[in-house]
């Protein structure tokens, strides 16, 4: 096979129309080697490439033998120093961060983490079996799509009406969806859905991720499953569990028809996207891709390196400090405005990508940035203005341009609605746009996103049919979930046949 130089831009794998170039940042790496796939199936990969060029940090090489549908990986070369921040290991194959499609799942195994399970050194021990048949892999796309006279609606702020959605659980629940096509983009797409939005007056709907995120295997060891998705382990690449089976699209073109559907019918799509920590989770977690391409850069790590940082609650914490990272984020927003027509994104735990240092900086790199984009500040951006982190609760502190998910709005309007004394003031306050959270910064009423609902703790069933959640099916021991939920069950714990309640 034929191996050109190639170029270190842009990063990850570019068809141009007579080959691919193939490009990963790493900046501790010492040898990076391209595994080609020939199938999914396949338990070891059937070329295996050396990237020679090494360009400010980037490993590249040029491809002229490939085409779309390629299967591939890297195997990336360096230290072993957990205690350094290290956990190079080249005998784990691990995904491209900037793959734009997923050509095969994660298979869970021992071997894909970097480490030996029942060493008395834990995770500083290293792991040598071969995780080539287990290991997530990428895919090279052709991005060519018909997108026809697709125009964004460009709804005004202050006339959006979000829709919260999950395209797994809403098309599967719809009656009038076709069976075939629940649990898919194209139910989102089908007319039984669209009708049953415009029906309702809604001008966006803010998807649950759909980014490809991963299973996390104690769930999938109790028969559970990750159904949200806030789990990302792919930052391009659009989840392939939402495809329908056998449509002859892929993922990212059932993802683009999609979103040219909900444009037809005047409705905006906006992503709900995690870019505060990944699926690698803590030390203890599996070696799958950034940190086996480059530990620490990717993550933000503690005094003692060993060790991340976690304002999210889950392992550990991307590092915006480094502007490869923040690349990583920008590149991904911009290729889904830009190549996937979405209209707007909601950030997950918004304020731990503002930590630059420690604390919550309003003024950090990564807002400023965005704000400068001639294609990123002219999309809607909404902040989850919090993380589980010291200071982490920010609502209204997020800069212009931002709205903002107001939780204040959330948790007066549940507790004046139950019968809360004292609340008269604060309610209308909440009612009227909340302009002691906003004015002051130069931010319209329509900075708050008004919401009573959402995908955290109670449904608007539950909240007026329980005073305290149940959690059981689980298996959590109803430990999961928030106990705040300022609900009232009106007389009666559950479903009630009561004419009163």
């Amino acid at each position: 096979m034929r191996v050109w130089p190639g170029r270190p831009y842009p990063l990850g794998a570019t068809w141009d129309g007579a080959g691919v170039n193939f490009a990963l940042f790493s900046e501790n790496a010492t040898k990076v080697e391209l595994c080609l796939f020939d199938s999914a199936a396949d338990t070891v990969e059937s070329r295996r490439i050396v990237l020679d060029e090494y360009t400010d940090q980037v490993w590249h090489a040029y491809l002229p033998d490939v085409q779309p549908g390629q299967l591939y990986g890297y195997r990336v070369d360096g230290p072993y120093e957990p205690t350094q921040g290290h956990r190079f290991n080249p005998n784990k194959v691990v995904l491209d961060p900037y793959a734009k499609a997923i050509g095969r799942s994660l298979r869970w195994d021992d071997a894909v983490f970097g480490y030996r399970f029942g060493d008395e050194s834990a995770d500083l021990s290293r792991d040598d079996r071969d995780s080539g048949a287990f290991a997530p892999l990428g895919q090279v796309i052709d991005s060519a799509f018909t997108w026809g006279d697709d125009r964004p609606p460009r709804t005004p702020r202050h006339k959006t009406l979000i829709y919260e959605a999950h395209v797994g659980g809403f098309t599967k629940r719809h009656p009038d969806v076709p069976e075939k096509l629940r649990g898919t983009y194209a139910g989102l797409a089908s007319e039984a859905a669209l009708r049953h939005l415009r029906e309702l007056g809604v001008t966006a709907v803010e998807l649950m991720p759909v980014h490809h995120f991963l299973q996390e295997r104690h769930l999938l060891e109790k028969g559970l499953s990750n159904y949200w998705g806030y789990n990302t382990l792919g930052y391009f690449a659009p989840e392939p569990r939402y495809e329908a089976p056998g449509n002859a699209l892929s993922p990212v073109a059932g993802f683009k028809t999609m979103v040219r559907a909900l444009h037809g019918a005047g409705i905006e799509v906006i992503l709900d996207v995690v870019y505060n920590h990944s699926a690698e989770g803590n030390q203890y977690g599996p070696t799958l891709s950034m940190r086996g391409i480059d530990n620490a850069a990717y993550y933000r790590l503690g005094p003692e390196p060993r060790y991340y940082m976690d304002f999210t609650g889950c392992g550990n914490t991307l590092n915006m400090q480094h502007p490869r990272v923040l690349q990583l984020v920008m590149d991904s927003l911009r290729y889904w405005a830009v190549e996937m027509h979405v209209d707007g994104f909601r950030f997950d735990l918004a304020s731990t990508l503002a930590r630059e240092l420690f604390e919550v900086n309003r003024l950090g790199a990564f807002f400023d940035i965005i704000d400068q984009d001639p294609v990123l500040s002219q999309v809607k951006l909404i902040a989850e203005p919090w993380d589980v982190g010291p200071g982490g609760y920010q609502v209204g502190n997020f800069p212009v341009l931002w709205a903002e998910w107001n939780g204040r709005y959330r948790d007066s309007v549940r507790r004046f609605w139950k019968g809360d004394g004292g609340l008269v003031s604060e309610f209308a306050t909440r009612l009227a746009g909340s302009s002691d959270l906003y004015q002051g910064t130069g931010r319209a009423p329509y900075a708050s996103v008004n919401f009573v609902t959402c995908h955290d703790g109670f449904t608007l069933h539950d909240l007026v049919s329980y005073t305290e959640k149940h959690n059981e099916a689980n298996g959590e021991d109803n430990r999961d979930g928030t106990n705040d939920n300022n609900s009232w069950n009106c007389g009666g714990e559950g479903p009630s046949e009561d004419p009163e309640i």
